[in-house]
């Protein structure tokens, strides 16, 4: 049996108004280009997706925040721990409020929940990855829950059925789909962080891909930027757009297109910047610049209408 940890009394705790109030902050402040992206929400789900946003971010922090380093694996436990109580409408602090509300509202499942939780888990132990079979565990656990547990905000709609003899079947999931676009975007992280994460001992490509292009370990701690690491990268981003275009196929079952695929296209901008810096991650840091988030979101809106 799961007992409450000794925290707020429930006296204390915010209203559920005040709790998506602070979770919109924490979007705001850490993540400028996706809470501009859930301005294009209808209310009830833009203050979801900052509710799902601010327990991910601190679910993330765990393992690669400022007190990082005393977390462990009893930490991880007591955080499932908490977030059984959330689901179980037990709030144990201000921003569980919100997500509480967020997870009976849109009536999201809580296995990608834990599958996340497993994921920070793996970053405990682990700073290496063999194979991309691997990785894509990995990728899966910390990105592509993600995509399961936003899906029911977005809504599922049966738009390409309009037909009055299918309108009692079942739309359609795009629950792959949705997997493949957090893949794509998590592997997109770990190619634009490549020079951070090695500052931190740690190599998330591949290792096996690494030996396919005969470049070490040391090559990379070193930043060395050749004509092996070049190749290597362009394995990489191919891999990466591959994901990308999965994940296009399922946008058009979702109610709310625009702001999935505004996410879509500004992520898949970074691979491009990788490119334009020449496969240079160590020593510049690859972004989509202001001026082309601008000319990206009239082409989202243009391809939520019409894809």
């Amino acid at each position: 049996m799961l007992q409450l940890p000794k925290t707020k009394s429930q006296k204390s705790l915010p209203s559920v108004a005040e709790a998506y109030e602070r979770c919109r902050q924490i979007t705001a402040e850490y993540a400028k280009t996706f809470y501009l992206g859930s301005l294009l929400l209808p209310k009830e789900k833009r203050k979801a997706i900052w509710a799902i946003y601010a327990w991910c971010r601190r679910t993330d922090e765990l393992v690669d925040g400022i007190e990082s380093e005393s977390t462990t694996t009893e930490t991880l436990i007591e955080w499932e721990q908490k977030l059984e109580l959330v689901f179980a409408r037990h709030s144990l602090d201000d921003m569980d409020v919100a997500l509480a509300d967020t997870v009976e509202r849109f009536s999201i499942d809580i296995q990608p929940f834990r599958d996340m939780i497993a994921g920070q888990r793996m970053d405990l132990y682990r700073n290496r990855y063999d194979t991309f079979e691997e990785l894509k565990l990995y990728c899966y656990r910390v990105a592509g829950t993600v995509g399961l547990i936003t899906n029911p905000v977005w809504g599922i709609g049966n738009s390409q059925s309009p037909v009055p003899w299918t309108r009692e079947q079942k739309p359609y999931e795009p629950r792959e789909e949705a997997i493949s676009l957090g893949i794509a975007m998590q592997l997109t992280n770990i190619l634009r962080d490549v020079g951070e994460d090695a500052q931190r001992g740690r190599i998330y490509l591949p290792l096996e891909d690494l030996k396919a292009f005969n470049y070490k370990e040391e090559d990379l701690f070193n930043g060395i930027i050749d004509e092996r690491w070049r190749a290597l990268m362009r394995f990489q981003i191919r891999r990466a757009r591959k994901y990308y275009n999965q994940a296009e196929k399922g946008i058009r079952y979702l109610d709310s297109r625009l702001p999935v695929w505004a996410a879509l296209m500004l992520y898949q901008g970074i691979l491009d910047a990788i490119e334009e810096n020449n496969y240079d991650v160590f020593t510049k840091r690859a972004f989509v610049p202001t001026s082309k988030k601008i000319v990206l979101l009239p082409i989202a809106w243009l391809r939520a209408q019409v894809l």
